[in-house]
């Protein structure tokens, strides 16, 4: 699913946001607060004109209490991105079926190998937000396997996107999102970005990733995960 940033199209920025705070109504302070220190759409200034222009066009509905609310047409608009949302994530679903079960026949060959190693790395339920995560987000943009060195951007829900640096010379896996930095760097484990960045190099190229995580793993306790 597509979470570029809608800039210069109101309907859609609305639209946008929604999908990310996912609350029937809120008070307009609220609002202009998320999207101004939250998600760091737009300066107080610019969030309040925002607001205003939004209601004036109709894309939101003003109610008592100083409350704001999708406008009809984005509301259903929003339940058909909600619904297609469930289809990509079922589509994608079988990806982390192959997660629940190993049998001590199957661990020797190259896929389950990929599947254990990853999973070594990841807290119970990452997986399913990784699946979940759409493809065209993740930008790699330096790979080499001489320089065992992997650096990748992932468009999120703010302006600038988060970064991936990893490198296995100097065991260093740098990333800045705030489960990573809050939860996961911690105690060595991957969050739905990095885990979902694996997934690709796999398709892109498996023998790699696996090469990527077998050398973080085997040497866990000697590698840095900061942000």
């Amino acid at each position: 699913m597509n979470f570029t940033i809608p800039r210069g199209n109101t309907s859609e920025m609305v639209l946008h946001i929604w999908k990310i705070i996912e609350l029937p109504s809120i008070q307009q302070d609220d609002f202009l607060h998320i999207i101004s220190f939250e998600l760091f759409l737009f300066s107080p200034k610019e969030a309040k004109e925002f607001i205003n222009m939004a209601i004036h066009k109709g894309y939101l509905i003003a109610e008592g209490d100083d409350q704001i609310k999708l406008s009809e047409s984005l509301a259903l608009e929003l339940n058909k991105w909600h619904e297609k949302r469930k289809i990509h994530i079922s589509e994608k679903i079988k990806d982390v079926n192959d997660f629940n079960d190993f049998s001590n026949e199957s661990k020797n060959n190259d896929v389950n190998k990929f599947k254990i190693l990853l999973k070594a790395l990841l807290d119970k339920g990452t997986i399913n937000r990784a699946v979940a995560e759409s493809d065209s987000a993740y930008q790699f943009r330096f790979l080499d396997s001489g320089q065992k060195i992997i650096k990748a951007d992932v468009q999120g829900s703010q302006k600038i996107p988060y970064t991936i640096e990893i490198n296995i010379n100097e065991k260093m896996i740098k990333h800045n999102c705030h489960d990573f930095r809050v939860k996961r760097a911690e105690n060595k484990k991957f969050c739905k970005h990095l885990a979902k960045l694996f997934l690709l190099l796999k398709i892109q190229n498996a023998d790699l990733a696996s090469y990527f995580l077998e050398s973080i793993t085997k040497e866990i306790n000697n590698w840095n995960f900061q942000a």
